[in-house]
Protein backbone atom coordinates (compact mmCIF):
# COMPACT_ATOMS: atom_id res chain seq x y z
CA UNK A 1 0.00 0.00 0.00
CA UNK A 2 1.31 3.32 -0.83
CA UNK A 3 1.84 5.60 2.28
CA UNK A 4 -0.06 9.01 2.32
CA UNK A 5 -0.97 11.85 4.56
CA UNK A 6 -3.64 11.48 7.16
CA UNK A 7 -5.75 15.04 7.80
CA UNK A 8 -9.06 14.95 10.16
CA UNK A 9 -10.57 18.31 9.71
CA UNK A 10 -12.79 19.92 12.07
CA UNK A 11 -15.79 21.49 9.94
CA UNK A 12 -16.82 20.33 6.13
CA UNK A 13 -15.31 23.44 4.69
CA UNK A 14 -11.99 21.92 6.04
CA UNK A 15 -12.98 19.15 4.92
CA UNK A 16 -13.34 20.18 1.30
CA UNK A 17 -10.36 22.48 1.84
CA UNK A 18 -7.89 19.19 2.10
CA UNK A 19 -9.49 16.87 -0.59
CA UNK A 20 -9.32 18.97 -3.29
CA UNK A 21 -5.46 18.85 -3.23
CA UNK A 22 -4.23 16.28 -5.64
CA UNK A 23 -4.40 12.49 -4.86
CA UNK A 24 -6.75 13.11 -2.27
CA UNK A 25 -9.42 11.08 -1.39
CA UNK A 26 -12.09 11.10 1.10
CA UNK A 27 -12.54 8.79 4.13
CA UNK A 28 -15.40 7.08 5.94
CA UNK A 29 -16.14 3.61 6.63
CA UNK A 30 -13.79 2.67 4.16
CA UNK A 31 -15.75 -0.50 2.83
CA UNK A 32 -14.81 -0.34 -0.49
CA UNK A 33 -11.63 2.27 -0.79
CA UNK A 34 -9.58 -0.02 1.95
CA UNK A 35 -9.31 -2.96 -0.05
CA UNK A 36 -9.03 -0.43 -3.33
CA UNK A 37 -5.87 0.77 -1.51
CA UNK A 38 -4.70 -2.66 -0.37
CA UNK A 39 -5.14 -4.14 -3.85
CA UNK A 40 -2.93 -0.92 -5.12
CA UNK A 41 -6.25 -0.15 -7.20
CA UNK A 42 -6.61 3.36 -5.52
CA UNK A 43 -3.24 4.98 -4.61
CA UNK A 44 -4.36 8.30 -2.74
CA UNK A 45 -1.39 10.38 -1.39
CA UNK A 46 -3.66 11.91 1.28
CA UNK A 47 -6.97 10.78 3.40
CA UNK A 48 -9.16 13.27 4.13
CA UNK A 49 -11.31 11.33 7.59
CA UNK A 50 -14.59 13.08 7.51
CA UNK A 51 -16.18 10.05 9.54
CA UNK A 52 -16.56 12.59 12.67
CA UNK A 53 -17.78 15.65 11.22
CA UNK A 54 -21.13 17.01 13.01
CA UNK A 55 -24.62 16.79 11.45
CA UNK A 56 -23.90 14.51 8.45
CA UNK A 57 -25.28 11.28 10.35
CA UNK A 58 -28.59 12.11 10.83
CA UNK A 59 -32.20 11.13 9.01
CA UNK A 60 -34.28 14.18 9.12
CA UNK A 61 -37.66 14.49 8.25
CA UNK A 62 -38.38 17.98 5.91
CA UNK A 63 -40.98 20.69 5.92
CA UNK A 64 -42.52 19.70 2.76
CA UNK A 65 -42.93 15.99 3.49
CA UNK A 66 -39.46 14.59 2.19
CA UNK A 67 -36.58 13.17 4.12
CA UNK A 68 -32.98 14.06 3.71
CA UNK A 69 -30.35 10.76 4.93
CA UNK A 70 -26.63 12.31 5.80
CA UNK A 71 -23.95 11.15 4.06
CA UNK A 72 -22.57 9.24 7.68
CA UNK A 73 -25.53 7.44 8.10
CA UNK A 74 -25.13 3.61 8.42
CA UNK A 75 -26.80 1.55 5.85
CA UNK A 76 -27.87 -0.55 8.27
CA UNK A 77 -29.48 2.26 10.99
CA UNK A 78 -31.36 3.56 7.64
CA UNK A 79 -32.91 0.21 7.02
CA UNK A 80 -34.02 -0.90 10.32
CA UNK A 81 -35.06 3.46 11.35
CA UNK A 82 -38.91 2.19 11.28
CA UNK A 83 -40.60 5.53 10.06
CA UNK A 84 -38.08 5.31 6.81
CA UNK A 85 -38.59 1.72 5.59
CA UNK A 86 -42.61 2.13 6.23
CA UNK A 87 -42.09 5.38 3.72
CA UNK A 88 -40.12 3.78 1.96
CA UNK A 89 -40.02 -0.12 1.97
CA UNK A 90 -38.06 -0.81 -1.39
CA UNK A 91 -35.24 1.50 -0.59
CA UNK A 92 -35.02 -0.75 2.74
CA UNK A 93 -35.32 -3.92 1.19
CA UNK A 94 -32.50 -2.99 -1.54
CA UNK A 95 -30.39 -2.01 1.31
CA UNK A 96 -31.21 -5.43 3.34
CA UNK A 97 -30.31 -7.32 0.23
CA UNK A 98 -26.65 -6.02 -0.03
CA UNK A 99 -24.20 -6.97 1.35
CA UNK A 100 -23.46 -8.89 5.07
CA UNK A 101 -24.91 -7.23 8.29
CA UNK A 102 -21.41 -6.56 9.57
CA UNK A 103 -20.56 -4.22 6.70
CA UNK A 104 -23.95 -2.44 6.71
CA UNK A 105 -23.35 -1.75 10.15
CA UNK A 106 -20.24 -0.11 9.29
CA UNK A 107 -20.99 0.98 4.99
CA UNK A 108 -22.14 4.16 4.83
CA UNK A 109 -24.74 5.89 2.56
CA UNK A 110 -22.39 8.29 0.66
CA UNK A 111 -20.09 5.60 0.33
CA UNK A 112 -22.55 3.30 -1.20
CA UNK A 113 -23.65 5.57 -4.01
CA UNK A 114 -19.16 5.92 -4.76
CA UNK A 115 -18.58 2.05 -4.83
CA UNK A 116 -16.71 1.36 -7.62
CA UNK A 117 -17.23 -1.72 -10.12
CA UNK A 118 -16.81 -4.90 -8.88
CA UNK A 119 -15.27 -5.58 -12.68
CA UNK A 120 -12.39 -8.65 -11.58
CA UNK A 121 -10.23 -6.97 -14.49
CA UNK A 122 -10.83 -3.75 -12.44
CA UNK A 123 -9.50 -4.86 -9.58
CA UNK A 124 -6.46 -6.97 -11.26
CA UNK A 125 -3.65 -4.78 -12.25
CA UNK A 126 -2.13 -6.93 -14.53
CA UNK A 127 -5.31 -6.55 -16.86
CA UNK A 128 -5.49 -3.80 -19.33
CA UNK A 129 -8.70 -1.28 -17.62
CA UNK A 130 -9.82 1.89 -19.23
CA UNK A 131 -11.28 2.70 -15.71
CA UNK A 132 -8.15 2.31 -13.56
CA UNK A 133 -5.75 2.96 -16.23
CA UNK A 134 -7.13 5.26 -18.96
CA UNK A 135 -6.03 4.18 -22.48
CA UNK A 136 -4.91 0.86 -21.73
CA UNK A 137 -7.80 -1.04 -22.90
CA UNK A 138 -10.58 -3.13 -21.63
CA UNK A 139 -9.94 -6.92 -20.83
CA UNK A 140 -13.34 -7.38 -20.25
CA UNK A 141 -14.56 -6.84 -23.87
CA UNK A 142 -12.84 -10.85 -24.59
CA UNK A 143 -12.83 -11.95 -21.33
CA UNK A 144 -15.00 -13.41 -18.43
CA UNK A 145 -18.07 -11.15 -18.57
CA UNK A 146 -21.24 -12.77 -18.33
CA UNK A 147 -22.16 -10.47 -15.39
CA UNK A 148 -21.07 -7.19 -17.45
CA UNK A 149 -23.63 -4.01 -19.14
CA UNK A 150 -26.27 -5.19 -21.60
CA UNK A 151 -27.14 -1.21 -21.68
CA UNK A 152 -25.16 2.02 -21.51
CA UNK A 153 -21.61 0.55 -22.13
CA UNK A 154 -19.06 1.37 -24.93
CA UNK A 155 -16.03 -0.08 -26.21
CA UNK A 156 -14.15 1.75 -23.56
CA UNK A 157 -15.72 0.01 -20.47
CA UNK A 158 -18.26 -2.92 -19.93
CA UNK A 159 -18.53 -2.70 -16.10
CA UNK A 160 -21.83 -2.59 -13.87
CA UNK A 161 -22.45 -0.26 -11.08
CA UNK A 162 -23.06 -2.37 -7.86
CA UNK A 163 -24.92 -0.43 -6.01
CA UNK A 164 -28.38 -2.19 -4.74
CA UNK A 165 -29.62 1.30 -2.47
CA UNK A 166 -28.96 3.45 -5.49
CA UNK A 167 -31.91 1.16 -7.71
CA UNK A 168 -34.85 2.45 -5.87
CA UNK A 169 -33.51 5.78 -4.92
CA UNK A 170 -33.28 6.34 -9.14
CA UNK A 171 -36.41 5.07 -9.52
CA UNK A 172 -37.66 7.93 -7.02
CA UNK A 173 -36.20 10.66 -8.13
CA UNK A 174 -33.45 11.18 -4.97
CA UNK A 175 -31.34 14.08 -4.66
CA UNK A 176 -27.55 14.47 -4.29
CA UNK A 177 -26.72 17.00 -2.19
CA UNK A 178 -22.77 18.03 -2.71
CA UNK A 179 -20.32 20.41 -0.81
CA UNK A 180 -17.46 21.86 -2.84
CA UNK A 181 -15.12 25.01 -2.97
CA UNK A 182 -17.94 26.99 -5.06
CA UNK A 183 -20.55 25.94 -2.55
CA UNK A 184 -23.44 23.50 -2.18
CA UNK A 185 -25.18 22.04 -5.44
CA UNK A 186 -28.18 19.68 -5.84
CA UNK A 187 -27.79 17.00 -8.20
CA UNK A 188 -30.83 13.82 -9.04
CA UNK A 189 -29.15 10.91 -8.40
CA UNK A 190 -30.18 9.69 -12.22
CA UNK A 191 -27.54 12.39 -13.42
CA UNK A 192 -24.94 11.81 -10.98
CA UNK A 193 -23.13 8.74 -12.11
CA UNK A 194 -21.83 8.78 -15.85
CA UNK A 195 -21.68 6.61 -18.96
CA UNK A 196 -18.18 5.41 -20.00
CA UNK A 197 -18.04 6.96 -22.86
CA UNK A 198 -15.18 7.48 -23.67
CA UNK A 199 -13.92 8.31 -20.20
CA UNK A 200 -14.60 5.10 -18.23
CA UNK A 201 -12.24 7.07 -15.57
CA UNK A 202 -14.97 9.58 -14.67
CA UNK A 203 -17.71 7.63 -12.89
CA UNK A 204 -19.84 10.81 -11.15
CA UNK A 205 -20.12 14.38 -12.10
CA UNK A 206 -18.12 15.15 -8.96
CA UNK A 207 -15.62 17.62 -9.06
CA UNK A 208 -11.99 17.94 -7.19
CA UNK A 209 -12.95 18.10 -3.47
CA UNK A 210 -16.48 17.53 -3.96
CA UNK A 211 -18.17 15.89 -1.26
CA UNK A 212 -21.47 14.08 -0.50
CA UNK A 213 -23.29 15.38 2.36
CA UNK A 214 -26.74 14.18 1.95
CA UNK A 215 -29.47 12.37 -0.12
CA UNK A 216 -33.00 13.54 -0.27
CA UNK A 217 -36.09 11.33 -1.01
CA UNK A 218 -39.40 14.15 -1.82
CA UNK A 219 -42.13 13.46 -0.24
CA UNK A 220 -43.98 12.32 -3.64
CA UNK A 221 -41.86 9.18 -3.32
CA UNK A 222 -43.54 8.16 -0.12
CA UNK A 223 -47.14 7.88 -2.14
CA UNK A 224 -45.67 4.15 -3.39
CA UNK A 225 -45.42 2.89 0.17
CA UNK A 226 -47.79 0.29 -0.46
CA UNK A 227 -47.01 -1.10 -3.94
CA UNK A 228 -43.21 -0.62 -4.17
CA UNK A 229 -40.83 -3.83 -4.65
CA UNK A 230 -37.00 -4.03 -4.85
CA UNK A 231 -35.61 -7.84 -6.13
CA UNK A 232 -32.45 -9.09 -7.31
CA UNK A 233 -31.03 -12.05 -8.93
CA UNK A 234 -27.55 -13.30 -7.38
CA UNK A 235 -25.61 -16.15 -7.84
CA UNK A 236 -25.82 -17.04 -4.00
CA UNK A 237 -27.87 -15.96 -1.45
CA UNK A 238 -25.78 -13.80 0.64
CA UNK A 239 -23.08 -10.64 0.24
CA UNK A 240 -23.03 -11.44 -3.69
CA UNK A 241 -23.65 -8.79 -6.15
CA UNK A 242 -26.30 -8.76 -8.59
CA UNK A 243 -26.48 -10.25 -11.52
CA UNK A 244 -30.33 -8.03 -12.39
CA UNK A 245 -32.06 -6.71 -10.26
CA UNK A 246 -35.05 -4.21 -10.24
CA UNK A 247 -37.12 -1.70 -8.28
CA UNK A 248 -40.67 -0.97 -9.26
CA UNK A 249 -43.15 1.19 -7.53
CA UNK A 250 -46.70 1.95 -7.83
CA UNK A 251 -49.79 4.12 -7.21
CA UNK A 252 -52.75 2.18 -7.82
CA UNK A 253 -56.29 3.66 -8.21
CA UNK A 254 -58.92 1.38 -8.30
CA UNK A 255 -56.81 -0.92 -9.99
CA UNK A 256 -55.41 1.54 -12.05
CA UNK A 257 -51.72 2.12 -12.48
CA UNK A 258 -51.75 6.51 -11.67
CA UNK A 259 -48.06 6.69 -11.41
CA UNK A 260 -45.07 3.82 -11.80
CA UNK A 261 -41.26 4.15 -11.16
CA UNK A 262 -38.85 0.97 -12.83
CA UNK A 263 -35.39 0.98 -12.13
CA UNK A 264 -32.96 -1.95 -12.83
CA UNK A 265 -28.96 -2.57 -11.35
CA UNK A 266 -26.74 -5.23 -12.65
CA UNK A 267 -27.04 -4.21 -16.24
CA UNK A 268 -25.39 -0.87 -16.73
CA UNK A 269 -22.54 1.14 -15.34
CA UNK A 270 -25.36 3.40 -13.52
CA UNK A 271 -28.64 2.70 -11.73
CA UNK A 272 -31.09 2.49 -14.82
CA UNK A 273 -34.03 4.00 -14.47
CA UNK A 274 -36.90 2.75 -17.19
CA UNK A 275 -38.56 5.79 -18.42
CA UNK A 276 -40.14 3.91 -21.23
CA UNK A 277 -41.44 1.16 -19.04
CA UNK A 278 -43.40 4.23 -16.82
CA UNK A 279 -44.56 5.68 -20.13
CA UNK A 280 -46.48 2.21 -20.62
CA UNK A 281 -47.45 1.83 -17.52
CA UNK A 282 -48.74 5.21 -16.13
CA UNK A 283 -52.64 5.21 -16.46
CA UNK A 284 -52.83 1.80 -17.74
CA UNK A 285 -54.96 -1.01 -15.64
CA UNK A 286 -52.26 -3.87 -14.02
CA UNK A 287 -52.10 -7.17 -15.29
CA UNK A 288 -49.43 -9.60 -16.41
CA UNK A 289 -49.49 -8.54 -20.56
CA UNK A 290 -49.11 -4.80 -19.62
CA UNK A 291 -46.37 -5.63 -17.12
CA UNK A 292 -44.76 -7.71 -20.10
CA UNK A 293 -44.77 -4.78 -22.22
CA UNK A 294 -43.35 -2.23 -20.46
CA UNK A 295 -40.49 -4.94 -19.60
CA UNK A 296 -39.73 -5.01 -23.26
CA UNK A 297 -39.52 -1.49 -23.30
CA UNK A 298 -37.10 -1.49 -20.58
CA UNK A 299 -34.86 -3.59 -22.38
CA UNK A 300 -35.57 -2.34 -26.29
CA UNK A 301 -31.92 -1.05 -26.24
CA UNK A 302 -30.31 -3.87 -24.31
CA UNK A 303 -27.65 -5.75 -25.82
CA UNK A 304 -24.91 -8.10 -25.27
CA UNK A 305 -21.59 -6.66 -24.45
CA UNK A 306 -19.64 -9.95 -24.42
CA UNK A 307 -21.32 -13.56 -23.43
CA UNK A 308 -24.26 -11.92 -21.19
CA UNK A 309 -26.77 -12.07 -23.84
CA UNK A 310 -29.05 -14.48 -20.78
CA UNK A 311 -29.26 -11.25 -18.90
CA UNK A 312 -31.49 -9.34 -21.51
CA UNK A 313 -33.89 -11.46 -21.23
CA UNK A 314 -32.89 -12.29 -16.91
CA UNK A 315 -33.76 -8.68 -16.88
CA UNK A 316 -37.10 -8.93 -18.91
CA UNK A 317 -38.38 -11.31 -16.32
CA UNK A 318 -37.38 -9.53 -13.15
CA UNK A 319 -39.27 -6.16 -14.15
CA UNK A 320 -42.42 -8.20 -14.72
CA UNK A 321 -41.62 -9.90 -11.57
CA UNK A 322 -41.06 -6.47 -9.69
CA UNK A 323 -44.29 -5.25 -11.21
CA UNK A 324 -46.33 -8.49 -10.23
CA UNK A 325 -44.79 -8.12 -6.63
CA UNK A 326 -45.34 -3.92 -6.05
CA UNK A 327 -49.06 -4.53 -7.95
CA UNK A 328 -49.62 -7.52 -4.47
CA UNK A 329 -48.63 -5.23 -2.37
CA UNK A 330 -45.70 -4.08 0.28
CA UNK A 331 -45.30 -7.02 2.48
CA UNK A 332 -45.79 -6.64 6.42
CA UNK A 333 -42.73 -7.39 7.23
CA UNK A 334 -41.24 -4.93 5.54
CA UNK A 335 -41.00 -2.42 8.40
CA UNK A 336 -40.51 -4.72 11.27
CA UNK A 337 -36.54 -5.53 12.11
CA UNK A 338 -35.89 -8.88 10.39
CA UNK A 339 -35.50 -11.78 12.76
CA UNK A 340 -32.40 -13.14 10.71
CA UNK A 341 -29.94 -11.07 8.38
CA UNK A 342 -32.31 -12.79 5.61
CA UNK A 343 -35.62 -13.05 7.41
CA UNK A 344 -36.12 -9.77 4.75
CA UNK A 345 -34.93 -11.10 2.03
CA UNK A 346 -37.46 -13.71 0.20
CA UNK A 347 -37.21 -16.87 -1.55
CA UNK A 348 -38.89 -14.13 -4.87
CA UNK A 349 -35.18 -12.13 -4.67
CA UNK A 350 -33.16 -15.30 -4.89
CA UNK A 351 -35.57 -17.11 -7.55
CA UNK A 352 -37.55 -14.28 -9.06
Amino acid sequence: MKTFDYVKPATIQEAVAAASQPGAAYLAAGTNLLDLMKGGIARPSRLVDITHLPGLDRIEALSDGGVRIGALVRNADLTHDRSFARRFPAVAEALLSGASAQLRNAATVGGNLLQRTRCAYFYDVASACNKRDPGSGCDARNGENRLHAILGWSENCIATHPSDFCVPLVALDAVVEIEGQAGRRDVPLEKFHRLPGETPQHESVLEAGEMIVAVRLPAEAAKFATHARYLKVRERTSYAFAVVSAAAALHVENDRIVDARVALGGVAPKPWRAREAEAILSGAHADVSLFGRAAQAALADAKSSGDNGFKIELARRIVVRALTLAKAGTPERMPALPASPFAAISGDVIHA
